[in-house]
């Protein structure tokens, strides 16, 4: 397994947000997260990076606790892609992938021929080398979601985290994140990614996780999870789930 959670219980001193998840995450698998604001997903997400100290139980990643592992361990194994980033300095397209190999050059070294071709190399399998040389501060919303994502792929990690990958993209850059998650997992990378969008756990996810305020959770395959029961009991709304051309959609009942 790339990603486990072992009885894991995360949330703050004298407020734990949920306890007893268990996670196996394993290469080419993708875990949805949902849950309302507030139901812990950040913090979730902060303690899966090792940000935030779990309150009980164990992680571990690529067989490692992750509590034994340095921050550099981490990042080469570990790849996180925040909602959105808008850096002061117009860095070109192919700098921000660059600045993923900053766990694996050494302190004070420059980057490598290597570390240029691993940058490149990530830019091409998202199909955004053409940008390369473009301002990321003056490329599209779903541009730069895509060019972080770069960045995190040039780490070269064994998983992928992902902060609400598709908020904020117009709907044709929702779909091409999306594809471009599910396509990562086929080449072999575990990938857990977080939305507020109940129909994107059916698009290529294999697991989903659905926090609720108090503590309770619901954790299976997208199908067990995302039902119209569940739903109204997180979010409070009747929802129906259909199926349209075969993929299942949240239909909210107005």
């Amino acid at each position: 397994m790339i990603l486990e959670a072992r009885a894991l219980a995360f949330g703050y001193r004298g407020r734990r947000l949920a306890r007893g998840l268990d996670l196996a995450l394993a290469a080419g698998e993708v875990l949805c997260v949902l849950g309302p604001n507030g139901g812990g997903k950040t913090t979730l997400f902060r303690t899966l990076l090792g940000l935030h100290p779990a309150l009980d139980g164990e992680l571990l990643l690529g067989g490692a606790p992750l509590a034994a592992l340095g921050r550099n361990e981490i990042a080469q194994r570990l790849g996180y892609v925040p909602q959105d980033h808008a850096p002061e300095y117009a860095f070109t397209v192919r700098e921000v992938a660059l600045m993923g190999r900053a766990a694996r050059i050494a302190f004070f070294g420059a980057p490598t021929a290597r570390d240029f071709a691993a940058a490149d190399a990530a830019l091409e399998a998202l199909g955004i080398a053409h940008l390369a040389e473009r301002p990321y501060t003056e490329v599209s919303g779903g541009e730069r979601q895509l060019a972080l994502l770069a960045r995190a792929l040039a780490q070269e990690p064994l998983a992928l985290v992902l902060d609400e990958p598709t908020a904020n993209l117009d709907f044709g850059n929702q779909v091409r994140v999306l594809r471009q998650l599910r396509q990562l997992a086929d080449r072999g990378l575990a990938v857990v990614f977080s939305t507020h969008r109940p129909d994107e756990a059916f698009h290529g996810a294999s697991h989903a996780l659905l926090l609720t305020h108090g503590g309770a959770f619901h954790h299976g395959t997208p199908e067990e999870v995302i039902t119209a029961g569940n739903l109204q009991a997180v979010y409070g709304v009747a929802v129906k789930v259909t199926a349209v051309n075969g993929t299942r959609v949240c239909v909210p009942e107005f």
